[in-house]
């Protein structure tokens, strides 16, 4: 196995801790190029594409090979017949053939380094084609060559412009169409240096181009279109890396919904996993989501031309009191601080620089006529002077003859002068004024055609380095090996039935050896036993019937609460018993009764885990009752994850105000939640292996998170083995519903 594909380390659920090593320069600067099935025949295809890499080779001093065996030169080139006829080492084999996985064995054997197949017919199609992908992973496993596609693009061999200057945007994409845009960002004079059109990913994948980018001195920002990721740890690690670094990505990623998630699947084969949980990790490794290619390159062009703020007080600035009012409500709305500005610059303003009827306090409003003379830059330097302004938001609504010039002139210029970032909108169409392109673009503003697209950017801009200035990579400590705990939860698991659920009591044992507080209770074969359980727990208590097979207790009837003497308790056995039998037939085998502390001051919660297809496991959190199961009001977190990133999740639930002592009532125990969600995802990860008994499926619901400095104790639970078939009537018990819900 070659260096670069070398396994790298794991943690305890088995998933890799560091990236491969991939050398991507020599893949974005071979030296040199064959292009197999290259052809100059006007109507052929593949001439266009031939010719555009000729070009390429040719401008930056790379030797280029066509290989086809029916010409004797191409693009006035010699031309081979094979491969293997070639001379010297390739660094770069481009593959035009429609028999591609053919065309790459030779690649393969020719050892190339890279290798990029531009045909599509692969797993985006289903059928046949996942195996002819299969077919060619496997090929890819087998030797030392780095593949970039299938079904992709030859984007990364662009002519990206050189008199631009400044932090560039490295761009990603799974569709080479849909990075377009952002390409043609250029044209505006915004900078790009690099393009990686990853296709299905085969084997080179978003994650490899992650980390090469943020690893580039001239990258400021990374901006990607992904349809679908191979793998979310890789993607998580990139992410970490890029963190690490303080270079920003933002991102457009499609399979919101299902129509999305289908055609994405059928462009590129991936797995899409649930949108909830990629949203989770985009703000756990700080991932900006931007709706629209739009969107992505403005907000992408306002990280490459910013630096980091001071701090979050921005300020708005506008020639009109509507105009300022507008863009103030949108980022007022958006959670952006604006602060008035002090007493003395308001002061200066007023004393000579704008009339004193008009507002100076934030937004700022000059009425026009000021920017049109000296005024203009003086009011900008004395709003940027202010010690509680971080940044300055210039909505403008369209052009003004008198005012654009000396307006965009002076932003242009104060601009030079600060490290506060002016965003500046110019809402004037398309067409009817050339300010936008050859004044403020040109000056190296972050500038917006829409007051939307300027709020997202200022919010992304604010969070992100807020999130910098928090981050600690989780996998510095990300655990390599289980606790002793685990061997007893596998054990446990291991009792589970042929459906794989494990009976409410079984399941809080194996909580409990991980340190969740649990009710006491005690499992009875008789009502005699209940009658003596209850006597030393204490009335009154909660009885219900423990079985595998049983998720719906209560909405079977098998759930009493309130039970308060030794014959209700004797009486509401003999019924439990009788229902339980009556309802699950043969499939119900009930361990008995369970006889239940109640406890009834705190705040019901819900805390779980269950597996995602693409992340693995995922732990939830939400509050328990109807804002879990009608509202949806839950927060992912993907392991490994610290403490502050748990707390976060916690105080991110619309229902944290119930958690916080909403209405007189006493604040709960949000640090034992916390605590809760801590062993939750540990004992995710230990029990993730997929090589030995592992957790599917673990729902703590009703999780009551008691008065501050109480504890959290779970009064039921379900755990539910990994590797069973389906048991009567599914799984969709507790376990899984809150994860359904959010998706």
């Amino acid at each position: 196995m070659p260096p670069e594909t070398a396994l790298p380390p794991v943690d305890v659920s088995g998933r890799p801790l560091r990236l491969r090593d991939v050398d991507l320069d020599r893949f974005l600067h071979p030296r040199t190029v064959a292009v197999i099935g290259a052809s100059d025949a006007s109507r052929k295809p593949n001439a266009a594409m031939t010719r555009k890499l000729k070009s390429w080779a040719d401008g930056h001093g790379a030797t280029f090979y066509p290989v086809h065996p029916e010409y004797d030169t191409v693009a006035g080139e010699r031309c081979y017949p094979t491969i293997f006829g070639v001379p010297g080492d390739i660094d770069l084999a481009v593959i035009l053939t429609g028999r591609a996985v053919e065309s790459f064995e030779e690649v393969l054997q020719r050892k190339a380094a890279f290798a990029v197949i531009f045909a599509a017919g692969f797993s985006e199609i289903g059928g046949e084609g996942a195996e002819l992908e299969a077919s060619l992973s496997a090929l890819v496993q087998s030797g030392d060559t780095r593949v970039l596609g299938p079904n992709t693009n030859l984007n990364a061999f662009e002519d990206f412009r050189a008199d631009l200057e400044g932090p560039s945007i490295a761009l990603i994409t799974q569709s080479g169409h849909q990075g377009r845009p952002v390409f043609q960002g250029q044209e505006l004079g915004i900078r790009l240096s690099h393009w990686a059109p990853t296709g299905n990913e085969v084997d080179l994948e978003l994650a490899d181009f992650v980390r090469h980018f943020a690893d580039q001195p001239e990258v400021g920002v990374i901006a990607a279109y992904v349809e679908g990721f191979k793998d979310g740890r890789t993607l998580m690690l990139a992410a970490d890396h890029a963190a690490r670094l303080r270079k920003p990505i933002v991102a457009v990623k499609v399979g919101r919904s299902d129509e999305g998630r289908s055609m994405a699947h059928a462009h590129t084969g991936h797995l899409t996993g649930s949108d909830a949980v990629t949203s989770a990790v985009f703000r756990q490794f700080g991932i900006t989501r931007a709706d629209g290619l739009d969107d992505l390159l403005e907000t992408a062009a306002a990280f490459a031309r910013t630096k980091p703020p001071a701090g979050t007080g921005v300020c708005v600035y506008a020639i009109s009191g509507g105009t300022g009012a507008h863009m103030a409500d949108m980022l007022a709305a958006a959670g952006v601080r604006l602060p008035p500005l002090s007493a003395e610059t308001q002061r200066v303003l007023y004393d000579g620089l704008i009339p004193s009827y008009l507002r100076v306090s934030n937004p700022v409003d000059c009425g026009g006529p000021p920017v049109a003379d000296a005024r203009g830059r003086k009011i900008l330097d004395t709003i940027l002077a202010d010690p509680d302004v971080d940044a300055l938001v210039v909505p403008i609504t369209g052009a003004v003859e008198m005012f654009s010039e000396p307006f965009t002139r002076d932003l242009v210029e104060v601009a030079r002068t600060t490290d506060k970032p002016v965003f500046v909108v110019w809402g004037a169409p398309a067409g009817t004024d050339d300010t936008y392109y050859l004044r403020l673009l040109d000056g190296g503003l972050p500038v917006f055609r829409s007051f939307g697209n300027c709020v997202k950017a200022v919010t992304a801009y604010l969070d992100y380095w807020a999130f910098t200035a928090r981050y600690r990579s989780p996998f510095d400590d990300a655990p390599a090996e289980p606790l002793p705990a685990a061997a007893t939860a596998r054990r446990l698991l291991g009792q589970a039935g042929s459906g794989g659920a494990l009976s409410e009591h079984v399941s809080k044992e194996l909580v409990e050896a991980y340190g969740i507080a649990r009710t006491r209770d005690t499992l009875c074969a008789s009502a005699d036993d209940a009658v003596e359980a209850a006597e030393a727990i204490g009335f009154p208590v909660v009885m219900k019937v423990s079985a595998p097979a049983l998720s719906h207790k209560s909405d079977l009837g098998l759930v009493r609460v309130g039970v308060t003497s030794a014959a209700e308790v004797r009486a509401t056995y003999g019924e439990l018993m009788g229902t339980a039998r009556g309802t699950g037939g043969e499939d119900v085998s009930p361990d008995g009764v369970l006889v239940c502390e109640t406890v009834s001051d705190g705040v019901e919660t819900v805390v779980g885990v269950s597996e995602d297809e693409l992340f693995g496991p995922v732990v939830m959190v939400g509050l328990g009752g109807i804002l879990v199961e009608v509202l949806g009001d839950v927060a992912f977190g993907v392991p490994p994850f610290g403490r502050d990133e748990a707390d976060r999740m916690v105080r991110e639930l619309k229902g944290f105000p119930l958690l916080d002592g909403a209405r007189g009532a006493p604040p709960a125990d949000v640090d034992a939640l916390v605590d809760v969600i801590m062993k939750v995802q540990r004992l995710a990860l230990d029990l993730a292996d997929p090589s030995d008994v592992g957790l599917a499926e673990l729902d703590l619901n009703p999780l009551v998170v008691r008065p501050k400095g109480q504890g959290a104790v779970a009064l039921d639970a379900l755990a539910v083995r990994s590797g069973a078939e389906p048991w009567p009537g599914g799984r969709e018990g507790a376990a899984e519903r809150p994860m359904k819900k959010a998706r």
